[in-house]
């Protein structure tokens, strides 16, 4: 009976030492080997929907974070102001059209008067009908502008994508250039995972990665587009005066920089809503097929 005992008690000891081992080789491989990272950001194109002229807004068709497709109209500016200049620059075009009528008939008649009219009035005469000409250029030039202001007078969405930051309103005046509202491009969407230094080894370009989003279980494919070549180095800023101000640490301690790399995803779920911003776990690489493998997974996402 006690020899029983005394073997039961070894092999539990071996078992519990070798799930040891077992946990801590793994334990090993996720936080030194592995190329992994629980530093990932959802990240996305945002277009800046800024009018390109100035006037007081009559209508905004849109409602925050709705869906629009591109060249759906966002929002109008009073379209008068621009009508009015149209009217102006079609008489400014008029007007010189006749003068350059009228400078052109002058001209011919004194070429007709080689022996009266000199050279020199002739030749002041047909510079006058160039520069008439110049000015009937000008003119429509302005009356182009005119009606292209009328045209953007009403902004559209460049992008398929959602409507985000809305905070125009019917009767603001919006200056040209200032942003109303953004647009976040649909189909934009990409992952950076920040890497850090001492598992840079295991990356490369076109390698697979797995991405586990914090509010989903789903898991997500997804593959390396590029790697970042250079991030800031605080101890390069220079103080008042022109001095470098190098930050202490520990002599033995060294805290690994991470690394940017981008992502993009190989397939979304249409059941999984991203916006910018998300945190996730990326993983280059597959999942290990074995016990092994799924404990490494699962470790790597919850830890």
């Amino acid at each position: 009976m006690n020899w029983t005992r005394s073997v039961i008690r070894v092999l539990l000891t071996l078992i519990v030492l070798a799930l040891a081992i077992g946990l801590g080789r793994t334990m090993w491989d996720i936080y030194v080997l592995a190329p992994w990272t629980r530093d990932g950001r959802v990240r996305v194109y945002v277009v800046d929907a800024a009018p390109e002229v100035s006037g007081t807004v009559v209508a905004v068709p849109v409602v925050d974070n709705q869906f629009v497709h591109k060249g759906d109209p966002l929002f109008v500016l009073d379209p008068v102001r621009f009508r009015l200049d149209i009217d102006a620059a079609r008489a400014r075009v008029a007007g010189a059209e006749e003068d350059l009528k009228l400078r052109t008939s002058d001209a011919k008649r004194r070429m007709g008067l080689g022996g009266i009219v000199s050279a020199e009035e002739q030749e002041d005469f047909n510079s006058n009908v160039e520069t008439q000409r110049a000015k009937v250029n000008a003119a429509k030039a302005e009356l182009n502008t005119a009606l292209l202001n009328l045209q953007r007078s009403t902004v559209y969405s460049p992008v398929d994508g959602y409507i985000t930051n809305l905070n125009l309103r019917v009767g603001d005046y919006a200056h040209a250039g200032v942003s109303g509202l953004a647009v976040i491009d649909a189909h934009s969407f990409w992952i950076n995972g920040y890497f850090e230094e001492t598992k840079m080894h295991g990356v490369r370009v076109g390698d697979e990665a797995r991405i586990k989003l914090m509010g989903y279980k789903q898991i997500l494919m997804a593959h390396v587009v590029s790697i970042g070549r250079g991030i800031n180095d605080q101890n390069g800023v220079s103080d008042k005066l022109g001095l470098p101000d190098v930050n202490p640490i520990f002599t033995w301690v060294r805290l690994a920089q991470r690394i940017p790399v981008r992502l993009e995803f190989d397939n979304v779920p249409p059941d999984i809503t991203l916006a910018a911003g998300m945190t996730a776990t990326v993983t280059i690489g597959r999942e290990t097929p074995g016990a092994r493998g799924r404990l490494t997974t699962w470790l790597q996402n919850h830890l």
